[in-house]
Parts: structure tokens; C-alpha cells; sequence
């Protein structure tokens, strides 16, 4: 079939119904599958037959769901993960060599951080850091050895914008691999591979999933990228669950709406905000006081669900902030329907030295919030009482 609109293409890509003609996709938990004869199961382990052999490979449920994504982020093919770190280890653990080098944004998650700077290092990989505010210092950090240009947009916890395009001529130019994580965005908002990315990786926990429910990581792009990707998976196991897959599957037909909604309302918060006695500084992609606006409005739909605030007063302040909310959530998740609160120094990026947090812009009044699904009007009570207590 022809390719629809997103919205449709969400809902109407799906397995072939078996002979029980169901409406939706059925839920396959099994560990194998079996073969018809000895030739079948041969050929089928040769890849002379694609078919499904061990739900660590590949299982229906997981196909729909990469087939989905795969669609929307107008990719090649995909492979899905049971978690959004370990697409990220995979990605990087297959496409790399000892001896390689990485050029990254500095502003990354925090888990990333320790990949490149911890692990890596063990392996003879080596990481590069450049600042948002400064791409121009790019093609300065580029070696003979550079085989990655990696950078997430909008970052997390700071919603810094990068210029996706600028990311996609300077990896054309020196011939090297782009790779962006386009988890705050979503496919609904933003597809970095038409800006010149060559795979986009995921924490389908997030906005994918949208309701606080299941784990799970996705990449997609370039066919042969992630073959290596797929074959460096199947034999290390970090596979999506098909019970997992299957959630997050049924999870991406409202995904459009959702996001719509999402987007609605923390764009209000952020005008809220931005007018608050108590608020010294609020980052969202699209207020027009945000830095990097501009190139926002040029590479993406709508501003994303997550809020970046500084609370006057420091991190006492923060801490009263956060110990008086009453509705919303305090926790280190996002992109939930419930408004989470949390406080990045001590939580997601705690891992990270204090220098390094300052330069990506994690003060110790930072607060995030993911904007959820509840009434505008309740949501931002919420946020005033407790910025009043």
C-alpha cells in the first residue's frame, strides 16, 4: 500500500490477520516458532527464508511496531530494543572499532554521558563534546578517526535546539555517520532523517508509550546500518519484549492526538511561567524567547511536552518547589499523561560531575517538567500553589 498520512499509517500498519480474522493485532507470546520440515528450518536459519525463528530475533509483534516507526520517521528499517539505552549501547557497540572517535553534543542523557566517558574508553573508543551554543567548534574536533557526529534534539533536561541541518551537511561533508536521538520529539514532530541523519534512535518508553506502562528503545534508518545493528543484537539479546512491543504498537495509533494535546498544554505552562514572580528563566522550544527558536519553527511540527524552569532561590528554593506539589508526579520519567516534576541535578543527571552539569546548563534550580494530558487549568493550580508556599 501507498504511504498515508501519519495518523493513518499509525493506525492501518499492521500484521496480516490469521485465519481468525481478528480487528486487532493479537498478542504473540512465544518464545520460538516451529518449522515444517528439516529444509525449512535450514533455510530458515540461513536466511535463505525470512521468517520468524526466536523472539530474540524477531517476533510479529515487534515487526508491527518497527514497520510503524519505521513509516513515520521515513526510514529504511529498524530494529527494536527492550530499553532506550540499549538501542543507544547497540547502535554505538556495532557500528564502532576500537581506535574510532565520537563528536557529541555535550548536552546528552545522562546514562549516555557514562557510555562515553566510562565504558567506551575501556574499548579504546573516544568521545568529543561540543557545545550547542557553539556548532561552529564541530569540524575543529573531527580526527582521521571520526566515525559518529551524535547529538539530541531537544536535549534533555535543558530543551537546547540544534540545527539538524547544519548536523547533516557537516557529517555529509567529512563522511561521517549521523546520529540523532529524537526521543523529546517524537516522529509526530520532527524526522531528523530528512535533515540528513542516517539512523534515529528512541526511548519508546516515553511519549511512544505515553502512559507510564512499558519499556522499551528503538533505532531506524539506513538499511545497512541497522543489518549490523540486528546481527550485533541477536547475538548480545537486548530484545524488546513482544508483550511490550505489542503495547507500545497499539500506543503509536494515538500517538499523533496525544502529542497534539501534550504540546497544547506545555506550551500555556510555559506562558504561565514565563510571567511567574517566583521563575527567573523558562526554556520551551516555542516561545519566541527561547534561544534557539527560530530554528525550531524551521525542523519541528510543534514544541514537545518537556519544560525547562529556573526556580528563584536556588536549589532550596527547588526543593520546596518540588516537596509542595500536590497533583502532579515527582519522578525521573517523562512523556507520561500525568505532569511529572523533576529535579535533574539529583536524579537523572546526578551520575554527572558538577562541572559537567554546569556546562550543559543543569544549575541546582533546574527543574523539568513533562507536560501531561490533565485539564490546562488543573496543571498549572498546581504548579502556582506550589511555587507560592
Amino acid at each position: 500500500m501507498d504511504k498515508k498520512n501519519f495518523e493513518t499509517d499509525a493506525i492501518r500498519t499492521q500484521l496480516e490477520r490469521s485465519q481468525f480474522q481478528e480487528h486487532s493485532t493479537p498478542l504473540y507470546v512465544t518464545s520460538g516458532f516451529v518449522f515444517e520440515d528439516a529444509e525449512d528450518m535450514r533455510a530458515s536459519f540461513t536466511e535463505e527464508k525470512s521468517r520468524n525463528i526466536y523472539s530474540r530475533f524477531s517476533n510479529p509483534n515487534i515487526t508491527e511496531f518497527v514497520e510503524k516507526v519505521v513509516k513515520m520517521e521515513s526510514a529504511e528499517d529498524g530494529y527494536a530494543f527492550a530499553t532506550g539505552m540499549a538501542a543507544i549501547f547497540s547502535t554505538f557497540a556495532a557500528l564502532l572499532n576500537s581506535g574510532d572517535h565520537i563528536v557529541s553534543a555535550r548536552s546528552v542523557f545522562g546514562s549516555t554521558h557514562t557510555l562515553f566517558t566510562k565504558y567506551f574508553p575501556k574499548w579504546n573508543i573516544e568521545t568529543s563534546y561540543f557545545d550547542i551554543n557553539n556548532p561552529k567548534e564541530i569540524e575543529s574536533l573531527i580526527k582521521p578517526s571520526t566515525k559518529i557526529l551524535y547529538a539530541e534534539s531537544p536535549t534533555n533536561p535543558g530543551v537546547d535546539i540544534i540545527d539538524l541541518e547544519l548536523l547533516g551537511n557537516i557529517a555529509k561533508k567529512h563522511n561521517l555517520l549521523l546520529i540523532i536521538d529524537n526521543c523529546f520529539a517524537t516522529p509526530y514532530i520532527q524526522q531528523p532523517i530528512k535533515f540528513g541523519a542516517d539512523l534515529v534512535v528512541h526511548s519508546a518508553t516515553k511519549l511512544m508509550d505515553g502512559q507510564g506502562r512499558v519499556l522499551g528503545g528503538i533505532v531506524v534508518g539506513k538499511a545497512e546500518l541497522v543489518r549490523e545493528i540486528y546481527l550485533f543484537s541477536r547475538n548480545t539479546g537486548p530484545s524488546l519484549s513482544p508483550f511490550n512491543a505489542w503495547v507500545l504498537s497499539k500506543s503509536l495509533e494515538t500517538l499523533a492526538v496525544r502529542v497534539e494535546k501534550h504540546c497544547e498544554n506545555a506550551l500555556k505552562v510555559a506562558e504561565f511561567l514565563e510571567n511567574h514572580s517566583k521563575i527567573s528563566n523558562v526554556k520551551y522550544p516555542f516561545l519566541p524567547s527561547h534561544p534557539q527558536y527560530i530554528t525550531a519553527k524551521k525542523q519541528m511540527k510543534l514544541g514537545g511536552n518537556i519544560i525547562a524552569v529556573e526556580i528563584k532561590g536556588g536549589i532550596e528554593a527547588g526543593k520546596k518547589f518540588l516537596n509542595a506539589i500536590k497533583m502532579c508526579s515527582l519522578s525521573a520519567n517523562l512523556g507520561d499523561t500525568k505532569t511529572i516534576v523533576t529535579h535533574p541535578a539529583s536524579t537523572t543527571h546526578s551520575k554527572l560531575a558538577v562541572e559537567d552539569q554546569l556546562a550543559v546548563g543543569i544549575t541546582p534550580g533546574l527543574v523539568r517538567i513533562s507536560i501531561g494530558l490533565e485539564s490546562i487549568s488543573d496543571i498549572i493550580q498546581d504548579l502556582d500553589q506550589a511555587l507560592n508556599v
